[in-house]
């Protein structure tokens, strides 16, 4: 494959974010085959011209370059043994599953058994930058690929933060963690502040007010109030689970590297406190149902 090449894409993994990166490929012009482990799932993609398979194995055979987008490190290690066999040596795999440090070392590892070219590339985003194909893709790995995947990239994103030649080094991983630690963060102290404004019987507007146009207004914080004010929390941008297992990624992460994180281990608490009261698969902003002993606030 050259750089003027169309790469031939298999995309494993047709969650939220997966599926518009399927999409998004196929509608760049690319030949994209797409795999879910819920069939159903991926069926709608061949509407947009996605070749929907019934295997792993299927979907990566002969592919160019492989895409996985699946829950978590351990979820794409499996898929992976799975496609093992159709595999071929040279494919160069992009990862984008939020999957930490200590997992990206395994996938890479296994890529190196397998004769991959691995390159670390989770994304920044949710749903709507997904579907625009405006996400921001953070990638690590060696020099000459990077041409071919740049069709890759292009039709997924808006900008690509190059940080290291190494994909096994987890560097763009890293750094993805860094960035989902303040999401976290703000999206937790969103919901405790909605949550404090009704305990005092403060209208949040009147907050949004006081704060506009200051540097302590954010586009980020009014958008999420809004889901939680204007019950718009399904379909979820990002699950409350999926921020669960995001931050216990950011603690680990943490813990290995001989540093404490109060704020983000209470916040991986907050999500699981709203996943068990029945919020895991609506947006993220839900969590401000874990200041409340019920499931609303009413």
């Amino acid at each position: 494959m050259t750089a003027t090449d169309r790469p031939t894409v298999a995309v494993l993994g047709t969650g939220i974010m997966g599926a518009a990166m399927a999409r998004n490929l196929a509608a760049a012009g690319l030949p994209v085959r797409a795999w879910n482990r819920t069939r159903a799932k991926a069926e709608p993609l061949a509407e947009d011209g996605v070749r929907v398979t019934g295997t792993a194995a299927e979907a990566v055979d002969g592919a160019d370059v492989v895409l996985t987008m699946l829950y978590d490190g351990d979820t794409v290690l499996e898929v992976m043994r799975e496609a093992a066999p159709a595999l071929r040596p040279g494919t160069l795999w992009v990862q984008s599953t939020t999957a930490g440090t200590e997992l990206t070392g395994r996938l890479a590892a296994f890529a190196r058994e397998h004769g991959l070219e691995f390159y670390d590339a989770p994304v920044l985003g949710t749903r709507k930058p997904a579907e625009d194909g405006q996400l921001t893709v953070l990638a690590a790995g060696p020099e000459p690929g990077r041409a071919a995947l740049a069709p890759v990239f292009d039709a997924v994103g808006s900008r690509t933060v190059w940080t290291g030649e190494d994909g096994a080094e987890g560097s763009a991983s890293r750094l993805k963690l860094v960035a989902n630690n303040w999401v976290l963060a703000v999206t937790a102290a969103t919901g405790e502040v909605l949550a404090l404004a009704q305990a005092l019987g403060v209208d949040p507007r009147s907050f949004f007010d006081l704060i506009e146009g200051g540097p302590l207004d954010m586009g980020y914080l009014r958008a999420k109030s809004a889901l939680v004010l204007e019950g718009k929390l399904t379909p979820a941008s990002f699950a409350v689970a999926t921020a669960e297992k995001d931050a216990r990624l950011i603690t680990a992460a943490a813990d290995r590297g001989g540093v404490r994180l109060d704020l983000a281990e209470a916040t991986a608490e907050r999500f699981a406190r709203a996943t068990a009261q029945g919020h895991g698969d609506e947006d993220m902003a839900a969590a401000y149902f874990a200041s409340f002993e019920e499931k609303s606030a009413d």
